[in-house]
């Protein structure tokens, strides 16, 4: 369904009627940056192809399929003059440090804008406001709108990073200090970071593309430049999750190891408590088997000694494994 539609004009929001005729008048009459920004949210094939035949915006079958079907990787590709970018929209929940993932997708064309929004996740809150507030960038015309709705979408990207990098930096403290840590929740937070990379890293090499390839459909140098302002955004994230992801290896890997030592200490302790208590149950099963001729137990001091011979050699075997750091 159509959640928001506008008319761009000279730089300023004009009210929008019916989406063809405007459409039809802009290309007749209207300058080359006046364009239409329809917003969708969650349509069906035939929404959108209502839309396309309405608008007469010669979408190709393969973006239609692909806008409709929705999980789609990071892309941008064009088609012709138009250029259809899938956005993966990203939500750090506070309360369990979790990553959710939205889908978000914009095509954008001649005197058109058409952005399709998939899941509860998005980014546009507030992009056309503050687009509008500025009629300079509002006249560089439809892929002004693009660039907008990117730069909130990697705006986003640096926001998460720097909760995740707190996340991060609370389990190493956590795994070197004198507690132990729970192996769960380091490979929770590996698969948010893998999640993160999934939503970055394919999108790296194609806007680097829409700024510095002849084939790109930036029409001049200034949309230019703000597009690889972007682009040195996403790669200093993308820098900084892959640093991430081997840390947490590291990070896993120690603590794995510091487990693995608090294991042996603990097996070395029960080993030294089994070895104290095995030398009074021996002399006990052997003064215990009742045999008919056993000269000490006529003894009259036989029992005492026999409890000294137990509490030395107890003594003795404890002190040992102090001095070796057994107990």
């Amino acid at each position: 369904m159509i959640i928001d539609k506008a008319l761009y004009r000279d730089g300023s929001r004009d009210s929008c009627g019916d989406l063809s005729d405007e459409l039809d008048a802009i290309r007749e009459t209207g300058s080359a940056t006046d364009f239409i920004w329809i917003g969708l949210k969650d349509p069906s094939m035939g929404e959108l192809e209502h839309v396309n035949e309405e608008l007469g915006l010669g979408l190709h079958r393969l973006a239609l399929e692909d806008a409709v079907m929705g999980r789609q990787r990071a892309k941008i590709e064009l088609y012709g003059h138009d250029v259809f970018v899938v956005l993966k929209t990203l939500s750090y929940i506070e309360e369990t440090s979790d990553v959710e993932t939205g889908e978000l997708m914009v095509h954008v064309g001649e005197h058109f804008v058409l952005t399709i929004r998939r899941g509860e996740l998005s980014p546009l809150s507030g992009v056309r406001k503050g687009l509008e507030e500025d009629p300079a960038k509002l006249r560089l015309g439809p892929m002004a709108a693009l660039h907008a709705i990117m730069d909130r979408v990697v705006d986003q990207y640096r926001e998460i990073d720097v909760e995740l990098a707190r996340d991060i930096d609370e389990i190493e403290e956590a795994v070197f200090s004198e507690g132990l840590v729970s192996s769960d929740s380091i490979y929770r937070l590996k698969r948010e970071i893998l999640e993160f990379r999934r939503a970055i890293t394919p999108l790296i090499s194609p806007l680097r593309m829409l700024h510095t390839s002849p084939r790109s459909p930036l029409p001049h140098d200034e949309l230019r430049l703000l597009f690889r302002d972007i682009d040195d955004h996403l790669h200093f994230v993308a820098d900084r999750v892959e640093s991430y992801d081997r840390l947490l290896s590291d990070v896993l890997s120690a603590n794995l190891a510091k487990i693995s030592v608090q294991q042996n200490a603990d097996m070395r302790k029960i080993s030294a408590w089994v070895a104290i208590a095995a030398v009074p149950t021996m002399i006990a099963g052997v003064y215990g088997m009742n045999f008919d001729f056993m000269p000490e137990l006529r003894w009259h001091y036989g029992y005492f000694l026999v409890l000294a011979v137990m509490a030395s050699a107890c003594t003795g075997l404890f002190v040992t494994f102090k001095r070796v750091k057994w107990l």
